[in-house]
């Protein structure tokens, strides 16, 4: 290394662009929830199904599951969990199996209260004399059993049973079985709870809190060798925003270690590393702030990836500084590659096309950011760094030929051998060829086996975990419930026809008001009502007044208002209808849910032509939604890499080295397909954007091997630079793959692979063969 003339530019350099990266960093807060990585749907049916994905009800319910205890301490611990968490604010409902109506006598007295309205049964609203003598009998045979306090309580004023069919009609179809009280898994030794928070499911904060206070209930429990499992969506979006943050602060540290490592090892220069990281550091906050312009927020994920371009954004300085002879002024070092590095920056942006416009946000977030990332370092690289390097004399300190370089250039004498792992990958994809990913959740942060536990706890608990549904649209709650009791005998055609088995929906919840009301009106009047009961009464045991109260509540229930969604506010009814019954910005919608499905073709067709009802195979329409993105995706590649070899043919006006060039790349892509083929893992989105984001680094390499070097001390210099390059990305995407996020695990694993194998297959076969490079570089 020459004397340093001026290092003091490139310290103030440094500095400015640290605090510039500062200002940024602190400014803009990263967002780590799976929601802002989701679609939005390219249809009616996928925009409703991720949005309640995101905000939906369903997002505020958390099971659990307590085990590894036995039956009597597990009832325990449930019950006093129950206890603690039902005084918590942060919790709506807390239901445990526990329930009774005598511990919550409003909810009681509003059900019997309301019990004509609600009945399902139409036989409980019968008074005929015939009806009611039945009745009165039934009643008296309570009274003289054991179940007489009971009877007293209520029979007397309800002969025909309608609190009771209501009672019925109400119970939660868990498949739990009733335990000393609480609800125990029916095949194992596990106490089962649902709980549903204020909080929305995606708003992390409140989550992490309800979360904590559920873990603090459990052990104010002393709950000695037992374990608590927590499950479902909110619990999975704290969790996947943990592993995110480990993961991003885990690529922080350790890719700036190894870079670092391998920039001082190459250069054994602190200003050189201070030169570097100018363009580094001025590109990862131009990056954040346009993507916090375009898209409103900054994903985890983004910044995770955007760290990982330090090993790629590094290449631009690395090439200018790697490639300069000591004294030399920097106009004379991008003569030489210049055009080179222009073509290199060009091709890698283009290689990112498929992740920009492949339509799911997470994805083009990664591809907004690394473009501008990578354009930033370029732009900075060629326009700020070059009167850097020459105020401080950077260069490398190990230069000219290098007699091992030159020994190694000689295996390109044996580049035909290169033909033998290219058929050998051929013949990997025909024995084994790549499988498309269809499935959504190759997306997912959340790992197999905590899905598993969760639709194990869903099952228990009773909680629908078919595929199937049918929506309901209207502008009111109560235009929903009446649409959904006009389905009623459509549903009960297609049971029969054995389509389906049965269904739950909001209105067997909650009747519509105007249902309601004609239950309400077809009672008898009071007069004709005591008229039958004294004459059925006649010559049975009873007080004369026994029945008063009945007459009482039938008179009391013609004049009483019909129950609607709010009066069921802050109670069991409230959670068990607000899956099946919400309110968004464009109207009321209700689910419908199937217990089975057999024949759901013979559904659609029957709906068909139904206003406002759309029935969804949810597995379909992942799918179409997967098909969907990744048409887009592959349309989108094919245009960048359509751009990318029109881009190459004018910059290199060579054909021989555009051959070289597309050997080169076609051997390096052959072998990465046939890699994954070898791994077994079906070929997703992240696949796919991933190998068009390193084909497009790989060109770099291709490309600077390709370029005129007329001395070996030219080509010794190429070789270092860019195993240097090559051995930050390889580390760098290394990395990626110990993330604990799924996403960024296979592009890490992806993109290092390809990384590698373009940077053989580039010197082998785009770098010229000079018979004398050994005898020049001796």
């Amino acid at each position: 290394m020459s004397a340093r003339k001026n290092p003091k530019r490139l310290a103030f350099a440094l500095l400015a662009s640290a605090l510039v990266a500062f200002i940024v960093f602190s400014s803009i807060p990263l967002r780590l929830d799976m929601a802002g990585f989701l679609p939005q749907g390219h249809n009616a049916a996928t925009r409703f199904l991720l949005r309640e994905v995101r905000g939906g009800v369903a997002a505020s319910l958390i099971t659990v599951g307590i085990e590894g205890a036995p039956e009597t301490e597990l009832a325990r611990i449930s019950h006093q969990m129950q206890d603690s968490l039902s005084q918590d604010s942060q919790f709506l409902l807390v239901l445990n199996g526990s329930f009774s109506l005598d511990d919550n006598p409003a909810m009681r007295d509003l059900l019997f209260d309301h019990r004509y309205q609600l009945a399902p049964d139409a036989s409980v609203r019968d008074f005929s004399p015939g009806a009611l003598a039945k009745g009165f009998e039934h009643v008296w045979d309570g009274l003289q059993s054991s179940a007489e306090p009971l009877v007293a309580a209520f029979a007397l004023r309800d002969p025909t049973g309608a609190f009771f069919n209501v009672m019925r009609h109400l119970q939660p179809a868990v498949h739990a079985t009733l335990k000393q009280g609480v609800w125990f898994a029916s095949d194992r030794n596990r106490a089962l709870m649902l709980l549903r928070t204020r909080a929305a499911g995606m708003d992390l904060a409140a989550q992490r809190l309800t979360q904590n206070a559920i873990q603090a209930a459990f052990a104010k429990a002393q709950p000695g060798q037992a374990r608590l499992l927590v499950s479902g969506p909110a619990v999975f979006a704290v969790q996947s925003a943990h592993s995110m943050r480990h993961d991003i602060e885990m690529m922080s540290a350790f890719s700036t270690v190894l870079v670092v490592a391998v920039l001082y090892w190459r250069f054994r220069s602190l200003w050189v590393l201070a030169a570097i990281g100018v363009p580094f550091l001025l590109s990862l906050s131009v990056a954040m702030v346009v993507v916090r312009l375009c898209f409103g927020y900054v994903h985890g994920i983004a910044f995770g990836f955007g760290m990982t371009m330090l090993g790629v954004s590094l290449d631009y300085p690395v090439l200018l500084i790697g490639h300069r002879d000591a004294g030399e002024g920097p106009q004379a070092t991008l003569r030489r590659i210049g055009p080179s590095l222009r073509l290199a920056v060009t091709t890698a942006v283009l290689g990112l096309t498929g992740m920009v416009l492949c339509g799911l946000p997470g994805l083009v977030q990664l591809g907004v950011f690394s473009a501008v990332g990578l354009l930033s370092a370029a732009c900075v690289t060629l326009g700020v760094m070059p009167s850097l390097i020459v105020a401080a004399d950077l260069a490398p300190s190990v230069s000219g030929p290098s007699a091992p370089l030159a020994r190694a250039e000689q295996w390109r004498r044996w580049r035909w051998l290169c033909v033998l792992p290219v058929m050998g990958a051929i013949a990997v994809l025909v024995w084994r060829p790549l499988v498309a990913e269809k499935d959504l959740t190759a997306l997912s942060p959340i790992p197999a086996s905590a899905r598993s536990l969760d639709m194990a706890l869903r099952h228990e608990l009773g909680a629908p975990d078919s595929s199937h549904v049918i929506i309901v649209h209207a502008q009111s709650a109560q235009a929903v419930l009446q649409r959904e009791e006009a389905l009623h005998g459509l549903f009960t055609s297609l049971a029969q026809k054995g389509a389906l088995v049965g269904v739950e929906d909001a209105a067997h919840i909650l009747p519509s008001v105007a249902l309601q009301q004609t239950r309400t009106q077809a009672l008898p009047e009071g007069t004709i009502l005591a008229a039958r009961v004294v004459q059925q009464q006649a010559g049975l045991p009873f007080k004369k007044e026994a029945f008063d109260q009945f007459v009482a509540d039938v008179a009391k229930a013609r004049a009483m208002p019909a129950l609607t969604p709010p009066d069921l506010a802050g109670t069991p009814l409230e959670m068990a209808l607000a899956p099946l019954l919400f309110q968004r910005p464009d109207g009321w919608w209700g689910m419908v849910l199937p217990e089975a499905v057999t024949d759901f073709g013979a559904i659609q067709v029957a709906l068909a032509g139904q206003p406002d009802v759309m029935a969804l195979d949810l597995n379909h329409e992942v799918n179409a939604l997967t098909a969907h993105h990744t048409a887009l995706t592959l349309k989108w590649m094919a245009v960048g890499i359509g751009l990318a070899f029109v881009v190459l043919v004018v910059g290199l006006r060579d054909i021989q080295r555009l051959a070289r060039v597309l050997c080169a790349v076609c051997a390096a892509m052959v072998v990465l397909l046939a890699l994954l083929a070898l791994r077994g893992v079906p070929v997703s989105l992240i696949h796919l954007v991933s190998i068009q984001f390193v084909l497009g680094i790989g060109l770099d390499y291709a490309l600077f091997f390709a370029r005129p070097q007329l001395d070996s001390a030219e080509r010794a210099r190429t070789m270092r630079t860019l195993l240097t390059c090559n051995v930050m990305t390889v580390l760098a995407f290394g990395l990626l793959g110990l993330c604990h996020t799924a996403l960024l695990r296979e592009i890490g694993i992806t993109v290092a692979c390809g990384a590698f194998l373009f940077m053989l297959f580039s010197f082998m076969l785009a770098g010229q063969y000079s018979p004398s490079a050994a005898t020049d570089g001796a």
